[in-house]
């Protein structure tokens, strides 16, 4: 063990607080109950008695047993979720802080769910300080949180306006505003015309309607969840004979350029431009559009992903759960078009400043990363007996 500053000592977890086992919740929830029901990954109802006091600490037997939960009120703590209720010795939220700051991963012995067992959570090395230490250092983690998470709010915050403002730079730019001074409201920009997919497409098609058979190895066999945003993924394909992937490609061939959709299930309305030469065949649940020269394949790659041609897609595709996209809806979504040269240009535009925008994010995510090592960080230092004097 870390040798301690004066006036602490080690204690075990289970001589600084009870820890109750949780109980089937069935014979007293109630939505109108007065007290949560808490789960290890949360309130799941409420119920007419509880289990433990106000000020514990949940923490998870089995699945979520990683995130602790402070809880101000009575509660019930159903059988998945151990609540651990402090003693007279400790302050309530220094035990939570604890909680929070230790790994109990590290004792999960299960090989399925995660789980941890009550005797071990009993055994925990604790450092307990002297009741007026305690305060003083809940106090100050308290303190350093909340500006901590101030910060952790204004990076969301600006995440939240690059994605709006990802979406305002597409919209401009196929209103003619990136590359036309001066453009009206509501008005198609001179030279510019009204076209549907249909008509300036080489093909609308999809995938096989039927999976054929796989095999370990061969040409990859792709579906909805190979189609990024960012490009085709190639983690996790299935295979098939080269036999077979000839006859697929007569109807559908995709190629370095083309445009997929995803045509149904959860991410229905998913796309991305083609950015591979690698051979592969697709499932029914792709769209494949094929573009002739007349138009630029990222300039309808990001017009399809505009608000402009984005909201007809999903009004197509419905509002149910089984909502899907169909060819003949593809090939009569309306989108403007621009000489070429003018597509050119406003692709460059596109991605001069969204290239911004991912540096921005890059910034922002690598924010909100340090945050949670500053957290890990001050919790390391309030057990050692860093973070206040004595």
């Amino acid at each position: 063990m870390n040798e301690l500053p004066e006036g602490w000592v080690w204690k075990k977890l289970g001589e600084v607080c009870e820890i109750k086992n949780g109980k089937n919740q069935s014979n007293v929830v109630d939505p109108n109950g007065k007290y949560p029901i808490y789960g290890s990954a949360g309130i799941m109802g409420y119920a007419t008695e509880y289990l433990c006091n106000e000020g514990c600490t949940i923490v998870g037997r089995k699945g979520n047993i990683n995130s602790p939960i402070y809880v101000r009120t009575k509660f019930w703590n159903v059988d998945t979720a151990f609540g651990l209720s402090p003693l007279k010795i400790v302050d309530n939220r220094l035990l939570y802080f604890f909680c929070l700051g230790f790994n109990f991963k590290r004792l999960d012995k299960s090989t399925t769910i995660p789980s941890l067992a009550k005797h071990n959570l009993l055994q925990i090395d604790f450092p307990l300080p002297p009741l007026p230490i305690q305060h003083a250092i809940v106090t100050k983690i308290e303190e350093i949180f909340s500006e901590l998470e101030h910060g952790v709010e204004q990076l969301k915050t600006a995440r939240a306006q690059l994605k709006v403002y990802r979406q305002s730079v597409l919209k401009w730019a196929f209103e003619g505003r990136l590359t036309n001074e001066g453009v009206k409201d509501g008005e198609l920009v001179e030279g510019w015309k009204w076209v549907k997919l249909g008509e300036v497409s080489e093909k609308i098609t999809d995938g096989e309607h039927f999976r054929p058979e796989t095999q370990p190895n061969g040409i990859p066999f792709l579906s909805a969840k190979d189609v990024r945003d960012d490009g085709v993924s190639f983690d996790e394909p299935l295979f098939i004979s080269n036999e077979t992937a000839e006859k697929a490609w007569k109807r559908c061939d995709p190629k370095r350029g083309d445009i997929l959709i995803v045509s149904r299930g959860a991410t229905v309305g998913r796309m991305c431009i083609i950015n591979s030469d690698t051979k592969f065949c697709l499932l029914g649940s792709v769209i494949l559009i094929k573009f002739g020269a007349t138009v630029n394949s990222k300039f309808a790659n990001y017009v399809l992903k505009s608000p402009l041609a984005n909201q007809k897609m999903i009004s197509v595709s419905g509002a149910t759960a089984q909502q899907a996209i169909y060819l003949r809806d593809i090939k009569s979504i309306e989108i403007p078009l621009p000489p070429l040269p003018e597509q050119h240009q406003i692709v460059s535009e596109i991605e001069r400043r969204l290239s911004v925008c991912d540096k921005l994010e890059e910034t922002i995510e690598a924010g909100l990363k340090q945050a949670e090592v500053l957290r890990a960080g001050v919790l390391k230092m309030a057990f050692e007996g860093r973070l206040v004097g004595s």
